[in-house]
């Protein structure tokens, strides 16, 4: 919900201009969400990171109205640590007080506080939260890839929101935590690197920043990784066009690394640059004619004509791994459906009754199939972190086409 949070933020950040009458609701959507952070973090030296048993939660089909599972709350404190899920708090804190910095000053003021107190307690209580949450959060949301990139992407919003130099300083001294090749294009809710090397590398690109220079080095090999044509042992492309790398739902792969060649491509535009790979270079507007591909591609521009964006478009997914969606409504089955009743509704051939709207799910396989099922979950399964990302590209495109 955090990394949601902060690529929300950064969308309006860098295209909220290009949102029209949506950027009300991109607003309201990131306040939803740091008013609840701003909850979760209200003691200090604690962080309240999840509510409900995944376990009971994951072996239950049922509505949210029905849900009849422990409701169990799990926190970070200083002695059971998580720098991760607190940096990445600290970020989304730190990226929405920019949101809010014109809209709401007192407000914004506030998210900053907040995000520096958490940022203090995720870097002075070292540990990974599901070292600590063990039994709570894995096997499905466990952290694999450390906490220290999540430090360092937390100290990268908090120097871009606060300008102040500790950040700068923390920056500098720790960024030989980006100096693992094989995590150069990744980027998402368990691995900030590809995001941190963009983001940083803004400063470089407006001429403020010489002391970042190994970031723009970093994104740089990051945009050369991508390109089509370079083979890169991490990123492959199907047969319809779609980049592709191996794990779990694929599109929030797609989604957050389109997002960060967007952006690039934008802060190189300005500073009139262009990325040297070898014996070729990649131009801005090669960027964002990839970026735009990716996006198309989602939207139904593939070898099976099928928008993976659910009602967009004359062909979607139709049995998303969505419990509201695949379920009826309370409306049309007034009478509760317990946990293991459901089942039937999870494995049925028919379509969800219910239409989740704008939901992008987990897509594709490598060879571009899709096989529209609710228990190939890694296919059908929406989440907030596929679609975040989305939100900024689908702004800059829809302004120019």
């Amino acid at each position: 919900m955090a990394f949601t949070t902060t690529l929300l933020a950064w969308s309006i950040i860098d295209f909220g201009r290009n949102m029209g009458l949506d950027l009300k609701n991109a607003v309201k959507a990131v306040k939803w969400s740091t008013d609840y952070l701003l909850k979760a973090t209200a003691k200090p030296g604690m962080v309240y990171v999840q509510v409900g048993d995944a376990h009971s939660d994951h072996s239950c089909w049922e509505r949210p109205e029905d849900m009849d599972t422990l409701r169990t709350v799990y926190k970070i404190d200083t002695s059971h640590p998580g720098s991760d899920v607190a940096g990445e708090t600290a970020a989304a804190l730190a990226a929405a007080s920019i949101v809010f910095r014109s809209r709401d000053p007192a407000y914004s003021r506030m998210l900053l506080n907040r995000a520096v107190t958490v940022f203090n307690f995720a870097d002075k209580h070292r540990g990974a939260y599901s070292s600590n949450l063990q039994s709570a959060v894995c096997p499905f949301y466990c952290d694999v890839n450390g906490y220290q990139d999540e430090l360092l992407w937390g100290a990268a919003w908090l120097h871009k929101a606060s300008r102040k130099r500790v950040y700068r300083e923390y920056i500098v001294k720790n960024e030989v935590v980006l100096r693992a090749g094989d995590t150069i294009n990744e980027f998402g809710w368990d691995n900030k690197h590809a995001g941190i090397n963009v983001l940083v590398s803004k400063e470089v690109l407006t001429g403020k920043a010489d002391y970042f220079e190994s970031f723009k080095q970093n994104a740089d090999g990051f945009i050369c990784s991508l390109l089509p044509g370079i083979s890169h042992p991490q990123v492959q492309y199907s047969p319809g066009g779609l980049i592709f790398k191996a794990g779990g739902s694929n599109m929030q792969h797609v989604t957050s690394l389109s997002f960060l060649l967007l952006a690039y491509s934008n802060y190189l535009s300005h500073a009139n640059k262009v990325v040297p790979c070898g014996e070729r270079s990649a131009s801005p507007a090669l960027l964002k004619q990839l970026a735009k591909r990716q996006v198309d591609y989602i939207l139904g521009d593939n070898p099976l004509g099928i928008s993976y964006m659910v009602g967009y478009g004359g062909r979607f997914p139709q049995r998303i791994h969505h419990r509201a969606s695949s379920l009826p409504s309370v409306k049309a089955h007034p009478a509760g459906i317990g946990c293991k009743e459901g089942s039937r509704y999870y494995s049925s051939p028919n379509p969800n009754p219910n239409i989740l709207v704008g939901a992008v799910v987990g897509g594709p396989n490598v060879s571009d199939a899709f096989p529209d099922s609710r228990p190939h979950f890694q296919e059908s399964e929406p989440t907030t972190y596929i679609n975040a990302p989305l939100v900024g590209l689908l702004a800059f495109f829809s302004a120019h086409p």
